[in-house]
């Protein structure tokens, strides 16, 4: 009776177990990450653009003689990333709806620009994480050349090309859902300051007719920013100029912007570029920060966190922050309301009001 008694209480300690299957998907997670990262290196989603394939067709015209690009494709499908239709050797593989849209390049959506550089830069640096919580040093560029990761990418056009690509993809969607959520009516001016490609200043000139824009960067980015302007023939409102946003005054206007920009840096540098938009301001006047603004219990925007962590990858002391942080450093400048507006997934606009 004893043992039966004591069979019973084992096996139901053992059924009361917790899972283990979050933390090994979680600490096996660089298997699925690398395998979306190789298919848009391989442009996989570019080549199904133009119709299903099977995986022999995939092979020869992706240049993949490995015995396992079925295995390879059939673990997008299982990851969500590729339909299939079919099994063995006649099965067609098709893109889904999501990467039809955001990871064929000729899709005006393509927002795999950052994953070709996650794929080309931070997967390899992000083996130094743990250094990088040791040492509080960057782990990118700078161990191997002594450059910072801006040094080398404005050395290189072909880079500071890939990099632009990436931003700009990664911020269309939050860019755009700011267009629509805040209101613009009562302004007349934006500056997007690191404004790159001018794809802000772009979205909101058309969007709202009656604002003049203008995207500050730094001199190698503006003919990026001139070319994109002319192309989408915004010329007589949108306008590109160039400047160090750490040596020179911000351009003044109704409205500034930065999207991406403050996490870019340290403490002291991020309230030097607060202080320098509440100067360029007039009163009424709003700085908007579009960043994957972290909550203020810090447990809910994972991405938010872990951007946090690339930007300890790429810098060392730069960090993302919360609302709160954000609402803290705009009061002790001066501003006299701060508000946080959800944009797309994990990204949110955070609004100082002069």
């Amino acid at each position: 009776m004893t043992d039966t008694l004591g069979a019973g209480a084992s096996v139901a300690a053992e059924a009361a177990l917790p899972d283990p299957s979050a933390i090994m998907q979680i600490g096996m997670g660089f298997w699925p990450s690398k395998a979306l990262l190789s298919a848009v290196e391989l442009q996989l989603f570019t080549v199904l653009g133009s119709g299903p394939a099977t995986a022999a067709e995939l092979g020869d015209r992706l240049e993949l003689r490995s015995r396992a690009v079925c295995d390879f494709l059939d673990g997008l499908v299982a990851l969500r990333l590729l339909d299939r239709e079919g099994s063995g050797e006649t099965a067609r593989y098709a893109n889904t709806s999501e990467t039809a849209v955001f990871l064929d390049t000729n899709s005006p959506q393509y927002i795999g620009g950052i994953l070709e550089m996650a794929n080309a830069r931070l997967y390899g640096f992000w083996d130094g994480l743990t250094e990088a919580l040791q040492t509080g040093e960057p782990q990118n560029e700078i161990k191997r050349t002594g450059r910072s990761m801006f040094e080398e990418l404005y050395a290189d056009p072909a880079r500071l090309e890939q990099f632009m690509r990436a931003m700009s993809g990664i911020s269309y969607g939050n860019f755009a859902a700011l267009a629509e959520a805040f209101d613009f009516s009562q302004y007349e001016s934006v500056v997007d300051v690191g404004g790159a490609t001018g794809q802000l200043s772009l979205i909101l000139a058309q969007r709202h007719p009656h604002l003049r824009c203008m995207s500050f960067d730094l001199p190698p980015v503006e003919p990026i920013a001139r070319r994109s302007i002319e192309a989408a023939g915004l010329a007589d409102r949108v306008t590109a100029a160039s400047g160090d946003f750490f040596a020179d005054p911000l351009p003044s206007a109704d409205v500034i912007t930065m999207g991406m920009i403050l996490h870019d840096w340290n403490l002291d540098r991020k309230l030097h570029l607060i202080h320098s938009a509440y100067d360029a301001l007039p009163e009424g006047g709003a700085l908007i920060a579009v960043e994957n603004i972290i909550d203020d219990e810090r447990r809910e925007n994972v991405f938010g966190l872990m951007m946090s962590l690339n930007m300890l990858i790429e810098f060392g002391d730069a960090f993302d922050f919360t609302g709160e942080d954000y609402r803290g450093w705009c009061e002790a400048v001066g501003f006299k309301k701060v508000e946080v507006l959800p944009l797309a997934g994990p990204a949110s606009a955070a609004i100082a009001y002069k």
